[in-house]
């Protein structure tokens, strides 16, 4: 046997001894292929960045990522999958804070218990949202689109991706915040909605680089300010609200995190989150992220908890003020 080999062992059993190691076969994890069950359509932005950590992480483990993609009724189909599967880390959970922080009350009846079914593993970015309007808009700023939401109260029409979607509640909080009264036209995803604003089928609707690039660039749509406290990477020339006139304290953002089902051995919780840290460490990785308008995000599982209950409590407010229902 070869020194270094030797090392090795002898190492791996000092560890043991130690009490280091925080569960049985983390240390060999992963010996086969990690399935991450998807939240979002191939194509989307959370799909493209999934599919580029998954190819850090591939390199890194020697195993391939396989990504099932279930995007339909609202992250709902893609939870109850997840929750039924083996705590081995070997299948993970991709969704966002919507998913986590509305559903449980945007329905009375869901088919898994955020707290009690997962466990959370890593997260990945944060992206902000822009206010999008058609490119032939009056509006110049965020009082313009304010003063003509008063003026006509309940006239002026914004667009979302779904009832209970960070599109439809962020306007809602927007509203609560300026007095305004507006009316939500909710589209079959993001690939309609702002062909629909850039038409003037709609007079705007939030939205990301990543969701919204495509048409922003194609010159049909602009964006009037960005509900961010400082302007998005890779887009400095948009003015963050508060530099656009509005509430400066006003923000729209969204963050996307791996989970896995409850139960998952510690330590291949605490491997996954350090190699996930190390993918979006990369420099090559951090461009690629801006381009999409996206920030890498990590955070610990405990700081992904916290995440979750307050925005539990900020979201649930909003929705029950709203009486917002998907029931």
């Amino acid at each position: 046997m070869k020194p270094t080999r030797q090392f090795a062992l002898a190492f791996a059993g000092l560890l043991l001894c130690a009490g280091l190691v925080g569960g049985a076969g983390a240390q060999s994890f992963p010996t086969k292929p990690v399935k991450v069950i998807a939240a979002y359509p191939t194509g989307s932005g959370p799909d493209a960045v999934l599919r580029l950590i998954g190819d850090r992480l591939t390199k890194m483990w020697g195993q391939q990522i396989l990504i099932e993609n279930r995007p339909t009724a609202n992250g709902l189909i893609a939870g109850e999958a997840a929750k039924h599967s083996a705590a081995d880390g070997y299948t993970l959970l991709m969704m966002d804070d919507a998913h986590l922080t509305a559903n449980p009350r945007l329905y009375k009846q869901i088919p898994y218990d955020v707290a009690r079914d997962f466990d959370p593993v890593a997260r990945l970015y944060q992206t902000y949202f822009f206010f999008v309007i058609p490119a032939n808009s009056p509006w110049k700023t965020i009082p313009d689109l304010i003063a003509a939401a008063k003026a006509k109260a309940g006239k002026i029409t914004y667009g979302s991706w779904g009832i209970g979607s960070v599109g439809h509640l962020g306007v809602v909080a927007f509203e609560n915040l300026t007095g305004t009264e507006m009316t939500h036209i909710p589209f079959q995803g993001v690939t309609l909605l702002y062909p629909a604003i850039g038409n003037n089928e709609v007079d705007w609707g939030f939205g990301t680089v990543a969701s919204s690039g495509a048409v922003y660039r194609s010159g049909k749509i602009r964006y009037l300010a960005a509900a961010a406290p400082k302007r998005v990477v890779g887009y400095p020339d948009i003015p963050t609200i508060g530099e656009a006139g509005g509430p400066a304290d006003f923000e729209v953002r969204s963050w996307v995190a791996l989970l896995a089902p409850h139960g998952t051995p510690s330590a291949i919780v605490n491997q996954i989150n350090t190699d996930v840290g190390r993918a979006l460490a990369d420099s090559e990785i951090q461009e690629r992220l801006a381009i999409m308008g996206f920030e890498p995000m990590p955070g610990s599982p405990a700081e992904i908890t916290k995440a979750i209950q307050d925005g539990g409590k900020r979201l649930g407010g909003l929705i029950d003020r709203a009486r917002i229902s998907l029931d």
